[in-house]
């Protein structure tokens, strides 16, 4: 069951999500077909084959440069669904020291947040 704690804080991060992927697919312009908003207890974000994004609400309350770069993360997979070069390649547009925040935010678990 859901608390109205937890119900504000998923509609803050879906405010949230939105604006900045509105954002970041200025640059990007790749079709979006649904945004979620989770509490999931062991990832950030994820990105289906449907072009649906996915994001935990806790993302709320990390540093602007991890939630930034986790969405930047799930907005390229809709061009490229692999962690091959070329995806890495357009990660980077967006988020040159991609390779430091994503070291940091593998550190950083859902569940200490």
């Amino acid at each position: 069951m859901l608390t109205r704690f937890t119900i504000q804080k998923r509609e803050e991060a879906r405010r949230f999500v939105e604006n900045r992927l509105s954002f970041f697919n200025k640059i990007y312009d790749f079709e979006i077909n649904r945004i979620a908003i989770k509490n999931t207890s062991t990832r950030w974000g994820s990105c289906s084959s449907k072009k649906n994004l996915n994001f935990n609400y806790k993302i709320i309350y990390l540093r602007p440069e991890l939630a930034d770069y986790l969405i930047v993360h799930e907005l390229c997979h809709l061009g490229e669904l692999n962690h091959l070069k070329r995806f890495w390649a357009l990660v980077k547009k967006t988020i040159p020291n991609y390779v430091a925040i994503n070291r940091e935010l593998k550190r950083t678990h859902v569940r200490m947040v």
